[in-house]
């Protein structure tokens, strides 16, 4: 099938992935009165008297925004917002099919960092989190950091996080099945953008102790004189013994490789040369670092890819909708580590010791218990540190 033709056909025909529908009727000057004037400035007056009320009397207590300013579209580069905004409707959908959250594009025709961090504190009394998408590295970081820091609702970049949360929740699942202990490991991440900085540290939060991270230059290492700010940071929990390389080179008796970088750049000869029972999340879209066939043939015991077509598919679409869906309900002002670890932890208990086989080591995208589960865990972290 050709999805591309198909896309672009539907997407003609529907002009647009979603709608807004009004929740009320709306037939009768009485209807009209009380969801318009005369009637709604008396609930205008009520939020002026206790702004947070507004949680109460709006849609801001179930409505995120999406932004981005069209950098790092998928796979695809920088594109700009307006090649964006297929994706972010795209992305809304998810939201509310998946968490009953109701999301609203947001299309920046800035990559100023100053300016998109003003733009998102401007608009940001009219929802109830903001969800970042498709911002490039390292400008994303700042942009994150900064909005968590300056806004009294949760901000999560998924690009970041989500995909980090899926992949830890995957790694959990896989090392129940070759049976070794997250402090042994060596763990390689091909990519040091949003994504494979995230999934770095979250699994250092979660006590994995020896990983590498690698660039399209070769293995981070401290002696390298163009390490942009957030590389410098993360080699200070990375590369211990600062081990110089390529990706080859490091990946010779390492029980982990994750990827989040560019096709084929992982061969057969590479994964022979990786330890027993040697995982692999290859997450390259549409191409991943090395086709499941390949890695399996060369002597890997586990495979998981970002594609639908293959077993073990690691998508950040088990993540987002249920911790947007959490955060909301809880009306938490921040996303925590700790809420990222046990939304990992949450989704791969979803697999039971029955089902678990190195062809299913993470529930599928429509697996309902999934957002539901991560919103219940959500919601306790939430009170118990309220």
């Amino acid at each position: 099938m050709d999805f591309n033709k198909l896309a672009l056909e539907k997407h003609l025909e529907w002009q647009g992935k979603f709608e807004i529908s009004p929740k009320m009727e709306l037939n009768s000057k009485v209807d009209l009165s009380i969801a318009y004037t005369p009637g709604v400035a008396a609930v205008c007056e009520e939020i002026a008297k206790d702004k947070k009320s507004v949680y109460k009397y709006t849609t801001k207590a179930n409505t995120i925004a999406i932004v981005t300013d069209g950098s790092a579209i998928l796979g695809l580069g920088d594109l700009g917002p307006e090649a964006a905004l297929p994706v972010m409707e795209g992305k809304a959908v998810l939201f509310k099919k998946f968490g009953s959250v109701n999301a609203i594009p947001i299309c920046l025709n800035t990559k100023n960092v100053a300016e998109i961090i003003q733009t998102v504190k401007l608009i940001a009394p009219g929802f109830g989190g903001i969800n970042l998408e498709d911002i490039s590295s390292p400008r994303c970081f700042e942009i994150e950091n900064t909005l968590i820091n300056e806004l009294d609702i949760p901000v999560f970049h998924d690009d970041q996080h989500g995909t980090a949360i899926v992949v830890l929740a995957a790694l959990i699942n896989a090392l129940r099945i070759v049976k070794k202990k997250k402090e042994d490991l060596k763990i390689i991440i091909n990519g040091a953008g949003a994504a494979g900085i995230a999934i770095t540290r979250l699994l250092i939060d979660f006590g994995f102790r020896d990983i590498i991270l690698c660039d399209r230059k070769g293995v981070i290492h401290n002696d390298q004189p163009d390490l942009n700010w957030i590389k410098k940071e993360i080699l200070k929990a990375t590369n211990k013994h600062n081990f110089k390389g390529t990706l080859k080179d490091a990946l010779v008796g390492a029980d982990v490789f994750i990827g989040v970088s560019a096709p084929n750049t992982v061969t057969p000869e590479m994964v022979k040369e990786m330890n027993h029972n040697a995982i692999i999340f290859a997450m390259s879209n549409p191409m991943p670092e090395i086709m499941p066939n390949l890695a399996l043939e060369a002597g890997a015991r586990i495979i998981g890819t970002g594609r639908s077509d293959y077993p073990n598919q690691i998508n950040n679409v088990l993540a987002f909708p249920g911790i947007f869906r959490g955060v909301l309900e809880a009306n938490a002002p921040k996303i925590t580590t700790e809420m990222k670890l046990q939304s990992a932890i949450a989704i791969a208990e979803l697999v039971s010791d029955s089902e678990l086989t190195e062809d299913y080591i993470i529930p599928k995208p429509f697996d309902e218990r999934v957002a539901s589960n991560i919103a219940e865990v959500i919601k306790k972290i939430a009170r118990t540190n309220s």
